[in-house]
């Protein structure tokens, strides 16, 4: 009976280490905070040239991962009014906020999500294709929050598929066929 419950006990305990090593590892391992001068400054793309163009910005914090092309995700403020923004700058009709760790509180997907749909945040594109099949995506709240994420655009969704890209898109680098 005591080899059993020794048994038991070591399941146990393997399975405890194993969550919390999986915690860990999902929230905190693999993220690092960047500074602005790493990430570069806050784009967003112009409607009239079609290239991106940096904006003011203050107050810059991020995070992001060589693991994955899309757990960049950014915070900052800006002086410049959404209706300046909106009349210069290319806005998005779909953009969804990912979710970042609790510990980056300083950006809360939820929030982000409710303020676009209400129309209290605007999306921009940010950076089309920062990185193959990858758009940088900003948000500008009503008091000049801005928050930033990757996201897959459907170039990206196509390729990363296995299927071939659509004439529509830049052709797809080797790495990523």
């Amino acid at each position: 009976m005591t080899q059993v419950r020794i048994a038991i006990v070591g399941i146990l305990m393997s399975a405890l280490i194993a969550g919390v090593a999986l915690y860990y590892l999902q929230i905190y391992a693999y993220y690092d905070e960047v500074t602005a001068e790493q990430v570069g400054e806050v784009q967003l793309t112009s409607v009239v040239s079609g290239e991106s163009e940096p904006i003011l910005f203050e107050n810059f914090k991020a995070i992001d991962s060589d693991s994955s092309p899309i757990r960049f995700r950014a915070c900052f403020d800006t002086p410049l009014s959404q209706a300046m923004l909106s009349e210069t700058y290319t806005v998005l009709s779909e953009a969804e906020p990912l979710v970042a760790p609790a510990w980056f509180d300083c950006f809360d997907a939820r929030e982000i999500g409710e303020a676009l749909e209400d129309g209290d945040a605007i999306a921009f594109m940010g950076v089309e294709n920062i990185t193959y099949g990858i758009d940088r995506i900003v948000a500008i709240m009503s008091d000049g929050r801005g928050f930033s994420w990757h996201q897959i655009n459907a170039c990206g969704e196509t390729v990363f598929d296995g299927n071939p890209a659509p004439e529509s898109c830049p052709p797809a680098p080797e790495r990523v066929q």
